[in-house]
């Protein structure tokens, strides 16, 4: 069986990075809420370590997240990060005082002694660059516990129980401004807590497959395919996984980029001999959305219409067992908060949450567990083509959520030549890959414009370019100036509608990828 890490989330922003750096190297992790934790929780996932988050509460008030005392008595290897070193701290017996020499940002620590943790890493009298982000801090240890890491604003920064396998560091190793972070991370997972680092793509594709055969036995699968490389990677595993049980059907929601439709039917239909059924639902996706501006009643209605029409192709084909959804990691972090815990709502995704109680059928999601560069890597395992698994990702409400305010066929056919345009440039410049996702948004605004000595008045195109490892966090694409006015040139001359032209330089946080 793979080795296992568990970490518990007690809320924080870095939560998912942590995930991240444990699977680079090649151990498999899960990211479960502080306040779903009992020991036999753990008993079952069958951990070989444990990592606890950082996160935004005070372990110096009441009621705050905490984990079962027990754990702490179940042998297992422990890393406290941030809130994590504070719950660890004050639940075996040392205390955390609120501190008003707080610290936010890059920091100096001072290794102070040797530990696991920092073996072949960090020696006594070292000063490494850590990134830190606290108000509380710890004031005395529990026993067994010493100091191996000082801070300017934090004298217990980094703690170790080499006995006991528990280490704490009030810094963040899972964040890139923390240098020599996803080594300290590695000698936590392999070293201390003894994974073999045996997690591999092809591994985790044989391991899904046999759990849909488990899940599905003899029964019938319809699978929602988008186009996009999400629910691509799962028709192809899923058919890899159950042959003809399967069925396909491609929602043509009018919303598309354009020409996407096509390519995606010639592409399943075609070359993977896939059982695929094109529903063309242009008409109606159109006239739901007729006068709605507020993006999350848009989503909620892509996601209602899409189950109605799964639904109705389900009866046409003699009624399916289970529904299978691309639904990735980041999909169900962004859309549920822990209930009763720090962690907000995002926005929510249309295939995160459940079926209505009405459908017979049951969900099938094998990507759910995946970041999107992981969903690349398991897309090329199943020999789906470079071009396809390297598209940028497209979200399922498609280009209703570029069209902030009212969605309109005309503003539908705008976006989609201006993006068109925005794409092809790029290509041509030789950048698609360099980014993580690129798109045109056309914007509810309108402004004053002059072209051929006459007087337009028309809307606004937004271009947004990012760059990212896994869609959680994002900075903007850095574009020369000659490549966007050659852009804004061709979209403005080619695109009836469109006047001006705007480049978005927000990155994630403070901002989404995007704009709804």
């Amino acid at each position: 069986m793979t080795d296992r890490i568990l970490i518990i989330d007690f809320g924080s922003q870095f939560t998912q990075l942590i995930a991240r750096r444990v699977r680079e190297s090649g151990v498999y992790s899960e990211i479960h809420p502080f306040n779903k934790i009992t020991k036999q929780n753990i008993i079952d996932y069958n951990p070989k370590g444990i990592i606890l988050s950082g996160g935004p509460a005070s372990v110096t008030e009441s009621d705050t997240p905490r984990i079962p005392r027990e754990i702490f008595d179940m042998g297992l290897p422990i890393l406290g990060i941030c809130y994590g070193q504070q719950t660890m701290v004050d639940q075996l017996g040392g205390t955390v005082k609120s501190s008003k020499e707080r610290e936010f940002g890059r920091s100096i620590l001072n290794v102070t002694a040797d530990c696991n943790l920092f073996k072949g890493i960090w020696t006594v009298g070292n000063e490494k660059q850590v990134w830190m982000s606290h108000g509380d801090r710890v004031e005395a240890l529990p026993d067994g516990f010493k100091i191996v890491g000082t801070s300017e604003n934090a004298p217990y920064a980094a703690i170790a129980n080499d006995d006991k396998n528990f280490y704490a560091v009030q810094f963040h190793p899972e964040v890139i401004h923390t240098p020599d972070g996803s080594t300290l991370l590695k000698n936590f997972t392999h070293m201390i807590a003894g994974c073999g680092g045996n997690w591999t793509m092809a591994a985790f594709k044989e391991q899904e497959i046999a759990k849909v055969r488990a899940q599905v036995n003899d029964g019938r699968v319809l699978c929602g395919l988008s186009g996009g490389v999400d629910s691509s990677v799962v028709a192809v595993l899923l058919h890899e996984a159950i042959g003809k049980q399967l069925t396909c059907v491609f929602v043509d929601t009018g919303m598309m980029r354009l020409n996407e439709a096509k390519e995606v039917v010639s592409l399943f239909r075609d070359h993977y001999n896939i059982q695929l059924i094109h529903h063309d639902a242009s008409d109606l996706f159109l006239d739901k959305l007729a006068g709605i501006t507020d993006p999350e009643t848009k989503r909620k209605i892509i996601g209602a219409t899409f189950i109605d029409i799964f639904e109705e192709e389900a009866t046409k084909i003699g009624g399916a067992d289970f529904l299978a959804q691309g639904t990735l990691y980041p999909d169900v972090i962004e859309s549920i908060s822990f209930h009763g815990g720090p962690s907000v709502t995002i926005k929510s995704h249309h295939n995160v949450g459940g079926l209505p109680d009405r459908m017979n059928m049951k969900l099938v999601e094998p990507l759910r567990e995946l970041f999107k560069d992981e969903v690349r890597r398991l897309g090329k395992e199943l020999g789906l083509p470079k071009a396809f698994v390297g598209r940028h990702p497209f979200p399922g409400p498609g280009l209703a959520i570029r069209l902030p305010g009212d969605v309109t066929p005309t503003k539908v056919k705008i976006l989609q030549l201006a993006d068109a345009i925005y794409l092809d440039e790029i290509h041509k410049a030789g950048l698609y890959d360099e980014i993580w996702q690129a798109f045109a948004i056309l914007l509810p605004v309108q402004t004053v414009g002059v072209m051929g000595d006459a007087r337009t008045y028309d809307f606004v195109c937004a271009l947004r370019a990012v760059t990212s490892t896994d869609g959680m966090t994002a900075d903007y694409y850095h574009f020369n100036m000659e490549f966007l006015g050659r852009v804004t040139n061709r979209i403005i001359n080619e695109v009836q509608g469109i006047n001006r032209v705007v480049y978005d330089i927000t990155s994630k946080p403070p901002g989404t990828i995007e704009w709804e």
